[in-house]
């Protein structure tokens, strides 16, 4: 690899999954292999304590279940905007800050594009949602600094920055042959993001869209949200939430919420989150409850029972049908059951917010239903059927196009110039 290739990268660095695009020149954008011919990967790393080697993606999550020693770190976007990003953590005897790990995540999706396109781009269009963090514009500035100061390090020379949902917008708008009013909806791990865009072939060549965006909104909720629901509700009574203990009392609350929350779960593996956890034991009155528990601390299978939640979710919603979620990695036989009713009741509320705010935008917009062409999906938490349900029953009558859920930012942001 020598002289830098002439175009532009888009990064979709998602909560959940990232993606990476490539636009040269006079060239149509094309989503890059990352895994194989896989065009996303699961924004995943592992530090392997066995051979002291880092694993990415899909490798990283199946290192980690295998059971090989290490650490597994998932969910990484959402400690943007916060004070854990600074935190250092020990990793193979070494201590390391999130940001830095942000930014080896970055380093590894800059070295893949590198490969695919035989040169290192130095120019990328990084995608961020509409908040990385609600009602706060001082933290949601430090969120797109860190993640700018991650993207400089490890190389990129010209970063700009493009909201994601407009990004998909760029990316629908190509398989359009008339202008469109549409809503484009990107529902990915972390947040849920909203824009009212005005569409069409004649105005793909206007370099400044700034007028057809008609309006934006976004909310902070996503999959892993769902997956902490879903996990409060349905595997983590199992482990003693809500138990009544020997004196009519609960379980402190504060370990399930951690357990069942991606970007806290290795916090509850160091030897002061372990003690406060063994001290628990006397707020039980089955001790069978805790003993599960202190399994999954001690064995570090926090990741692994998110993972299991989250599989089931996926399951569940597309067939329709009960999941089961294996939890036999805890105690033999063991297994929680996900049903469709309680994919709508236990996310109802969640729904009903994340709606509310596609809702919004389009009053907003000044737009009447009647004359929305289309509401445009994508963001892999799209697929929910309960989601796609609710936003079918608030906008009665309007197409529901279903995008390339994984794939679609990332095209989108290197056709953006940010």
């Amino acid at each position: 690899m020598t002289s830098s290739p002439q175009g532009t990268l888009g990064i979709d660095f998602g909560t959940s999954n990232s993606a990476v695009s490539w636009a040269g020149p006079r060239e149509p954008a094309r989503l890059l292999a990352l895994e194989g011919t896989a065009l996303a990967m699961p924004t995943a790393v592992f530090f392997n304590a066995e051979d002291h080697r880092t694993h990415f993606g899909r490798d990283a999550v199946a290192q980690y279940l295998s059971g090989t020693e290490g650490r597994l770190m998932r969910s990484l976007k959402s400690l943007l905007g916060s004070a854990l990003l600074q935190e250092k953590t020990e990793v193979n005897h070494h201590k390391i800050s999130y940001q830095e790990i942000v930014a080896i995540f970055l380093a590894e999706l800059r070295q893949r594009a590198a490969k695919a396109l035989g040169g290192a781009p130095t120019r990328v269009v990084m995608g961020r949602p509409v908040h990385f963090v609600d009602a706060d514009p001082v933290r949601d500035a430090q969120a797109e600094r860190s993640l700018l100061d991650a993207a400089l390090s490890v190389g990129f020379e010209q970063v700009s920055f493009q909201l994601e949902p407009i990004a998909a917008a760029l990316d629908y708008e190509r398989r359009l042959s008339h202008e469109r009013v549409v809503l484009v909806v990107d529902l990915g791990g972390g947040t849920s993001d909203f824009t009212v865009v005005r569409l069409g072939p004649d105005r793909m060549a206007q370099a400044d869209r700034s007028r057809d965006v008609l309006a934006t909104s976004g909310v902070h909720i996503g999959g892993t949200d769902f997956d902490h629901k879903l996990s409060l509700e349905r595997v983590m009574p199992l482990l003693g939430y809500r138990h009544l203990g020997p004196q009519g009392r609960e379980v402190p609350s504060r370990v399930f919420f951690d357990l069942s929350t991606w970007h806290l779960i290795q916090w509850l593996y160091s030897p002061r989150a372990l003690s406060q956890a063994q001290a628990l034991r006397a707020e039980y009155a089955e001790p069978r409850l805790h003993a599960r528990l202190m399994t999954v601390l001690r064995h570090r299978d926090g990741h692994r029972l998110a993972h299991a939640v989250e599989q089931a979710k996926i399951g569940c919603s597309q067939n329709d049908a009960d999941a089961a979620v294996s939890l036999s990695f805890i105690e033999a036989g063991l297994q929680a059951t996900l049903t469709p009713d309680d994919l709508r009741g236990h996310l109802a509320d969640l729904l009903t917010r994340t709606v509310a705010c596609a809702r919004d935008c389009v009053q907003r917009a000044g737009v009447a239903d009647g004359a929305l062409g289309a509401i445009y999906l994508t963001g892999g938490s799209s697929a929910l059927r309960p989601f796609q349900r609710a936003l079918q029953a608030e906008f009665a009558g309007v197409e529901l196009v279903v995008g390339d859920l994984f794939g679609g930012v990332a095209t989108g942001l290197a056709y953006s110039r940010g």
